[in-house]
């Protein structure tokens, strides 16, 4: 099975801390909150991995070697030159997501509860071109889905900016649900990606493809989450750990 960490961000909202140390490697309980993924991943049966890096990234590559990569067969796809966002840095690394098995992807810096065998096996089931791992949380930005949990826009609460490919869109008639960072996409979403080039993100790429092709929802009510990614965040994260 396949997954890919995404952990080429800057960690700008964590400076200082991230001036000298990569997000991905900044401590959370006693280990870097990439190695709390690794092993959460490779728990859940994932046994291939590829993590993008950008910022300081010699170091995630030292710490890889020092951890003898988990005993898991680990690729490093190379941003150092541009950051390319969540949709470029999937399609850099696409020469080690190819092949006929879907693969999940997940940001290095959330932590949640949830199953990722069983998102796994539920995108395996259904077979859209991407299954989104979401939930009825509060979130100023919002993916929209419609009866049979299908993406169609996406909203802005605080502006009100709606996007859609859809004519005369009500979101009314839509079900809002906060995306995790956590989703399962085919391999032929890749051949989807070859005619967008340079940075951009995932979500951008969906809600241009979703009129065309199935992009799922996979809604946990329950779902507990922590973004880690912000000073007041990473302060929970032990507690939160504790407490799944």
């Amino acid at each position: 099975m396949k997954a890919m960490i995404l952990a080429a961000g800057m960690g700008t909202r964590l400076r200082p801390l991230t001036d000298t140390t990569p997000k991905a490697l900044i401590p959370v309980d006693g280990k870097p909150m990439l190695e709390h993924l690794i092993l959460r991943l490779r728990a859940a049966g994932f046994d291939q991995l590829v993590i993008n890096v950008h910022h300081l990234g010699e170091q995630i590559r030292s710490f890889l070697e020092e951890k003898r990569h988990f005993d898991m067969e680990i690729h490093i796809s190379d941003e150092s030159d541009y950051l390319l966002d969540t949709g470029g840095g999937i399609k850099r690394a696409s020469q080690w997501l190819r092949g006929t098995e879907p693969f999940l992807v997940h940001n290095v810096d959330i932590l949640s509860n949830v199953d990722l065998r069983a998102l796994y096996q539920s995108h395996l089931e259904d077979d859209p071109l991407a299954t989104l791992l979401v939930s009825p949380r509060d979130s100023s930005r919002q993916l929209l889905f419609d009866k049979d949990l299908l993406l169609r826009g996406w909203r802005d609460k605080a502006s009100g900016e709606i996007r859609t490919r859809y004519p005369y869109f009500d979101p009314r008639k839509h079900q809002a649900y906060a995306f995790s960072g956590i989703h399962v996409l085919s391999p032929k979403m890749l051949d989807w990606l070859e005619e967008w080039t340079g940075r951009f993100s995932i979500i951008q790429f969906y809600l241009s493809i979703c009129a065309r092709t199935e992009i799922r929802a996979y809604p946990l009510p329950e779902l507990k989450l922590l973004d880690i990614g912000k000073p007041e965040t990473l302060a929970k994260a032990s507690e939160f750990l504790r407490a799944l």
